[in-house]
Formats: structure tokens, C-alpha cells, sequence
């Protein structure tokens, strides 16, 4: 069994009074999601995040606190198990530019309106625990 480690970020800026959350969509599913990818030798899971946010969508992040993490594993092909562990994204850059040749689109959803644009149910279950955090988190 091969095993494949990600890291990514539910990433969050307040709009016009709304929490809006960001959305890429993958060029080979054509699925949206969070931004993620496979973390560098000598990488922390969170400068992972940070950094694959920045390489997929041009935004800056900065993760909020360390105490939301959330992992997700599955099985992507019948030989390998994938672990994707995310953390609370609060964007300080705004102007999104898609990383060419891996994402199709990019969009800031309302929060509310999020879960229904995603493909996975393990995606809407994050987004829910980020919605519960960031509602305690008075943010």
C-alpha cells in the first residue's frame, strides 16, 4: 500500500460583512475543493498549506490557530491511502490567479452557500467543522 500525505486550508476573508470561503476547481475532475497539496521534505503540515495555497491560487494566508486541524483520509486508488490534513486560512491577499496547469477555476463563495459547490462529502464535513469554529472564533 502506498501512502500519500497533503496539506491544505479552508481559507476565509470577511466581504461586505459576509465570511466568504475560498474554492478552486481541479482541472482533471472538475471538482471544486480547498486548495491543497503534497507536503516538501522538511515542511511543517501548516507551511504546506500556506504554501500550496500561495502556488495554486496566489492568495496569502495566514493559519488562524493551529488548534483546528482536521484530517481526512481515503483512498484514491485501490493501492494507495491518502491522509489530507487542513487547517483555518484567513486570507491577507485577495487578487486569485489559478495555477496553470492544475486548476481550472477559482472562487470566494458565501459560507452558507459553500457546502453545496463541493464534490466531497468528507469536504462538506470539513467545511462544517470550519463553520462551527470560525462562528466560535467570533470571526
Amino acid at each position: 500500500m502506498n501512502y500519500e500525505k497533503s496539506c491544505g486550508a479552508v481559507v476565509y476573508r470577511k466581504f461586505h460583512g459576509n465570511t466568504e470561503i475560498l474554492l478552486i476547481k481541479h482541472i482533471l475532475s472538475g471538482c471544486w475543493s480547498f486548495p491543497k497539496g503534497h507536503m516538501e521534505e522538511g515542511e511543517s503540515e501548516p507551511d504546506t498549506a500556506v504554501r500550496e495555497t500561495k502556488e495554486e491560487t496566489n492568495i496569502d494566508i495566514v493559519i488562524d490557530d493551529a488548534e483546528f486541524r482536521e484530517t481526512v483520509i481515503f483512498n484514491p486508488r485501490r493501492d494507495t491511502c491518502k491522509e489530507v490534513v487542513y487547517f483555518i486560512g484567513r486570507a491577507v491577499s485577495f487578487e486569485a490567479v489559478p495555477q496553470e496547469l492544475e486548476i481550472s477555476d477559482i472562487r470566494w463563495v458565501e459560507i452558507g452557500s459553500a457546502s453545496a459547490a463541493l464534490a466531497y462529502d468528507n469536504d462538506r464535513l470539513v467545511l462544517n467543522k470550519a463553520k462551527a469554529y470560525l462562528a466560535l472564533s467570533k470571526i
